[in-house]
Formats: structure tokens, C-alpha cells, sequence
């Protein structure tokens, strides 16, 4: 038994932030439906693991009509266009709660349904820059450094809209009702910065400019160094336990090499220059054995792409999550349309109706036609 098994989602298709909550819902065993577009022969979505798909022309009031009764019988919506697209549909909250007063409606946006950028298009890059977020990243005198599109997409987006639909769902067991989960990722992107915000606003961190700080990059015992064969390690020696015994691996002595006091923050360039010449001497499997099993708090930083596929966390010890299906690339997309006949046939469609929205061509999906007329 998995934690969300028996949970009925309904996913419209969209791209990475929202398909992500999908698959969070469903590597823990809700039931996720991905709504494709029937004209659709492919989607290149790469996170459809457990879900399964419908094709539904939602240009037809057929198809529309199928979609929410699929929502009248479905715990969750997840839907992940701009503001007004689902209500122009005639697909908004409204409309749905009011057939279904138990959903949980969830609206996966980057700058929210109101303001000013609401209505315009973004990336995770421009969620990053709206939030603030980006002005901490980077090296000194250098322009915002961006990193890959994690932060804003998938943890302030697709986890954050995740745990909203959590939320949602344990609130609905008091009152039996259910509600509108918004999900903006300058939202939840801002608010994963909360540590660093309070630390600034507190007097006690991230008081210089960006990439000058302890864990920003300033730092010469907080950073990344290159090795002898061309790999990098991971330097987190903040505490003083810690940097001694990041000194003692690197073969320094404070008193006998005469290094300054940890913290003076006007020797940190100094000793960058130090650690980063004494890295090159070794390659990383020699440093690694060095570091190996010691609190020095300093790893090697491995290829993420050599790693095992990503399995779903937190883990579960009672009802663990399903486990992830090593790929090699080709069997992450899932059939548009797959299942389109059996999740209408679970939904209470007969067959004669079924036959009817095939030929209004409300719905489409692979031996559909064959099977159905």
C-alpha cells in the first residue's frame, strides 16, 4: 500500500513545473490522469512515470463536457496555464467546484493569476529575477549567475504546488470541502529563501554583496576546487571542528603555516589561492580517500548524469513510494491517449456514449475508433 493510493488526479498536460506535481502525487501512488490533446501524436513529457493518458479535444463542448465529468469523480485537478485560459475553456474553478465541491483545484503559474507580469510568458530564469532570488546568486562583480532550472520550475513550482495539493487534501478531512490551490513560482521560489531573507533582515548573514558571504562563494572554506584530473570537490567546512580537520586533510597547520583566523574575511582571497593550488596536486579518488568517512565536510561532486535514475523522496518506511524504473531514455514518454477508453469506462461513460465522443471526435487515443465502433 502506497501513502496516496486511492487519490484520483487529473493532470492537464502541460510543461516541467506541473507534470512534476503529477509525478510526486504518483510515484507515491495517487492515481494520475494525464489529459492530452486528442490531436496530439506524441508529448514529449519526461516525467510520466505511473501516470496514465486521456486524449480529449478540448476545443468541443463534447470534449470538455468528458473532462468535467472526469473532474466530478477525480480528488485533484492540476492545471498549468496562464491566468483566464481555463475559464475561457469554461474550465475555471467555478465551474468545476461547483460539480465537484470536494476538488481540490490546483493553478500551476510562474507569476501568479494577478499582478503584473501575470499575463506574460517566463521561464525559471525570469521567475528567479522577479523573486529576488537571483540577485543572491552569483560571483562578485559578475553578473547573476543562473543555475539550471530547478529552483524556480520544480522546488518553488511543481514541489511547492505539490505540497499545496497535501495541504488542501488534509484540510478537506475537517471540512469536506475542497479549494483552490495557487501555486505561483516566484511565489514559492521567494519563499525557499526564507532562511536566507531572515539571516540578511537579522544582521547575522548575506550583509555583503552577493558572492563575497561565507555560503555564497566568498568564502575559501565554503566552495567548490578544481583537481589534478580535471574533477572538482565540495569544500562545507564552516564550523570550526570542521575546518581543522579540512586543514589536517589538506596537510596545513595554522600555527606552523602561520594561516589566518578562519573568519577574516580580507585573507579568504589568500587562502582561495592556497586551497586551490594544493587541490590541483591530487586527483579527486586520492582526495576522496583522504576525506573519506572524516567530519572535514568535503566530497567529491559527482556526475549527475552517471547517477542511478532518481528515486521519489522523502522515502517511507511503511508505505514507500513506487520504485523508480532505471531508463535509458527511450521509455519516459507515456502513449498519448493509452488508456483513454479504460479511464472513460472507470468514469461511468457507457459504451454508447464512448461511441459518441469518438465520433464527435471528442476524444482519440490508440485502437479507440476500432474498438468503440
Amino acid at each position: 500500500m502506497t501513502a496516496l493510493a486511492g487519490l484520483k488526479v487529473i493532470e492537464i498536460a502541460g510543461l516541467a513545473p506541473a507534470p512534476f506535481a503529477g509525478k510526486v502525487l504518483a510515484d507515491f501512488g495517487a492515481d494520475v490522469v494525464r489529459v492530452d490533446r486528442s490531436t496530439s501524436a506524441m508529448n514529449l513529457d519526461v516525467l510520466a512515470q505511473n501516470k496514465r493518458s486521456i486524449a480529449l479535444n478540448l476545443k468541443s463542448p463534447a470534449g470538455i463536457e468528458a473532462l468535467i465529468r472526469l473532474c466530478e469523480k477525480a480528488d485533484v485537478v492540476i492545471e498549468p496555464f496562464r491566468p483566464g485560459v481555463m475559464e475561457r475553456l469554461g474550465l475555471g474553478p467555478d465551474v468545476l467546484l461547483k460539480r465537484n465541491p470536494r476538488l481540490i483545484y490546483a493553478r500551476m503559474t510562474g507569476f501568479g493569476q494577478e499582478g503584473h507580469y501575470a499575463k506574460m510568458a517566463g521561464h525559471d530564469i525570469n521567475y528567479l529575477a522577479i523573486s529576488g532570488v537571483l540577485s543572491t546568486l552569483g560571483k562578485h562583480d559578475e553578473k547573476p549567475a543562473f543555475p539550471i532550472n530547478i529552483l524556480a520550475d520544480f522546488a518553488g513550482g511543481g514541489l511547492m504546488c505539490a505540497l499545496g495539493i497535501l495541504l488542501a487534501l488534509q484540510e478537506r478531512t475537517k471540512s469536506g470541502k475542497g479549494q483552490v490551490v495557487d501555486a505561483a513560482m516566484i511565489d514559492g521560489v521567494n519563499y525557499l529563501g526564507s532562511f536566507v531573507y531572515n539571516m540578511n533582515k537579522a544582521g547575522a548573514l548575506f550583509q555583503t554583496p552577493a558572492g563575497t558571504g561565507q555560503l555564497d562563494g566568498g568564502s575559501h572554506f565554503y566552495d567548490t576546487y578544481k583537481t589534478k584530473d580535471g574533477l572538482f570537490m565540495a569544500v562545507g567546512a564552516i564550523e570550526v571542528e570542521f575546518y581543522k580537520l579540512l586543514l589536517k586533510g589538506l596537510d596545513l597547520d595554522e600555527e606552523k603555516d602561520n594561516l589566518p583566523e578562519q573568519m577574516d574575511s580580507s585573507n579568504w582571497p589568500k587562502m582561495k589561492a592556497l586551497f586551490t593550488r594544493i587541490f590541483l596536486s591530487k586527483t579527486q579518488a586520492e582526495w576522496v580517500k583522504i576525506f573519506d568517512k572524516t567530519d572535514a565536510c568535503v566530497t567529491p561532486v559527482l556526475d549527475y548524469y552517471s547517477m542511478p535514475t532518481p528515486a521519489p523522496a522523502p522515502r517511507l518506511l511503511r508505505t514507500p513510494a513506487k520504485a523508480p524504473v532505471s531508463n535509458d531514455g527511450t521509455d519516459v514518454f507515456l502513449e498519448v491517449g493509452g488508456e483513454s477508453k479504460k479511464i472513460l469506462a472507470e468514469a461511468g461513460f457507457s459504451e454508447e456514449e464512448i461511441r459518441d465522443l469518438v465520433a464527435k471526435k471528442a476524444v482519440a487515443g490508440a485502437g479507440l475508433e476500432k474498438s468503440s465502433l
